[in-house]
């Protein structure tokens, strides 16, 4: 563990016995990572407190003020100034009613004193640099988790940033769930990039992206000749990841017939490429990642139950954008930080308008969309302030959710009922549960042909 212990640990000591100041000086600087300072007042020790010493030793009877006036003032430059008292004379009461007051130590002055206070101030110091580790690893995690423009307060991001420390600790496969936009690969990229893997590769697969037929030798390889067009050994996804981290994204889309091999390359740690006999070894962390229930998937037979509790590990629900509050306007001002910095254009503000109208838009397209739509509005303002007719919606297929035309409620139900069947697949009763309705209501309104799967 890193030592966070102070090289030259600065002591003042306010003492008006110009012997017993000697002593304490000589007795502190056998060590020789203290500088000691001494002084004879009071207030040439608050003159001083600009040079800020790590730990003040104070006598209770200065000819100019007492140790609990001087600690007080000592305390109004510096509230983090650790300060012992030492006195003349045993006074129990003084004692309790100082410590209650703040001080760190109450010494007696006896032939014991240089030992005491030798244990005090090493006990003071180990505790500075305790403090000062905890306060270095807190801002190390506070940079973590802004890694790859992840960031946010709300109490939802608060909770995702929890389970991403927990899953940077350990080689856990993780498993994350969201909708499209939320961010789901810069989570994996960022439990990989804290982890004890960081410097092995990150290899990310969009299982929706390549065609079924292709996909084996994409994640597992192929030898020379294994089919047509096979012209020479390939090295499949799982391989690149060796050490590191395999993140496959969309993983519901996965063809079932691939599932049971995958299982088997997950079970078995090693795999053979296709058209092979060879077995390779494999030391992968896996995270999946899907904007559908896999749940759900696993309950209609789509998806297999034994791979699914194989990949399910550690899960991250990433919460979209509309339910994380406060968050979206802290995401569009690091957005137009961002844009204007990268296209050398003045800073932008949002007007308290364009706040307004960020925050009534339930963003459908999540983090992504909030993104565009801020650099959009970096481009068509006019000054430095981002006005509200700035910004501007324009979600796909005319589902921006905002609902400005004139619709009797019955219309309204079946456009929202729509797009909610659209969203899950037609999946009536993920759709009913979502919206909080019957499935009756939505069956009822298929076989009235209002709605069409």
């Amino acid at each position: 563990m890193k030592s966070y212990l102070m090289k030259s640990y600065s002591i003042f000591i306010v003492e008006d016995d110009p012997w017993y100041s000697e002593i304490l000086d000589y007795h502190l600087s056998l060590n020789p990572d203290y500088t000691v300072t001494r002084f004879a007042t009071g207030k040439d020790c608050l003159a001083n407190l600009n040079k800020k010493p790590n730990l003040v030793t104070v006598d209770y009877s200065l000819p100019d003020t007492t140790g609990a006036e001087l600690f007080k003032n000592i305390r109004t430059v510096n509230p983090e100034l650790p300060v012992i008292v030492i006195s003349g004379q045993e006074d129990v009461g003084t004692a309790i009613e100082l410590l209650k007051m703040g001080v760190n130590d109450y010494l007696v002055k006896d032939d014991n004193t240089k030992d005491l206070l030798w244990n005090a101030v090493a006990r003071i110091r180990e505790n500075q640099s305790l403090k000062k580790e905890v306060e270095h690893l807190r801002e190390e995690l506070g940079q973590k988790y802004e890694f790859e423009n992840i960031k946010g307060s709300s109490a939802a991001m608060k909770k995702v940033f929890f389970i991403m420390e927990k899953a940077a600790r350990t080689n856990i496969n993780v498993s994350v769930a969201g909708e499209t936009g939320t961010g789901k690969e810069l989570v994996a990229k960022a439990i990989h990039y804290n982890s004890e893997r960081k410097k092995k590769p990150f290899i990310a697969v969009n299982m929706a992206a390549i065609p079924s037929e292709l996909l084996e030798s994409e994640l597992f390889g192929h030898e020379k000749g294994a089919f047509t067009g096979a012209l020479a050994r390939r090295t499949g996804r799982f391989e690149e990841a060796n050490k590191g981290t395999l993140f496959l994204d969309e993983i519901a889309e996965l063809d079932f017939s691939l599932q049971s091999k995958l299982l088997r390359v997950l079970q078995e740690r090693e795999l053979t490429r296709v058209g092979g006999n060879e077995k390779v070894k494999l030391d992968v962390r896996l995270i999946i990642a899907t904007h559908r229930n896999l749940a759900d998937e696993v309950r209609q037979g789509k998806f297999r139950e034994d791979l699914y509790y194989r990949i399910l590990g550690l899960p991250i629900a990433l919460p979209p954008l509309r339910e994380r509050g406060n968050d979206i306007l802290l995401l569009a001002k690091f957005f137009l930080d961002n844009f204007c910095q990268e296209n050398r254009m003045p800073g932008r503000q949002l007007s308290a308008g364009a706040k307004e109208k960020l925050m009534k838009y339930p963003f459908p397209g999540n983090v992504r969309e909030l993104k565009a739509i801020a650099d959009l509005a970096a481009v068509m303002s006019e000054g430095e302030e981002i006005r509200e007719e700035d910004i501007h919606f324009s979600a796909p297929g005319g589902n921006n959710f905002l609902l400005t035309e004139e619709k009797t409620l019955k219309d309204y139900t079946i456009h929202i009922i729509q797009h909610f069947l659209k969203k899950y697949d037609n999946n009536v009763l993920t759709a009913a549960e979502k919206l909080g309705i019957g499935k009756s209501t939505i069956y009822k309104l298929i076989q009235q042909k209002e709605i069409i799967l």
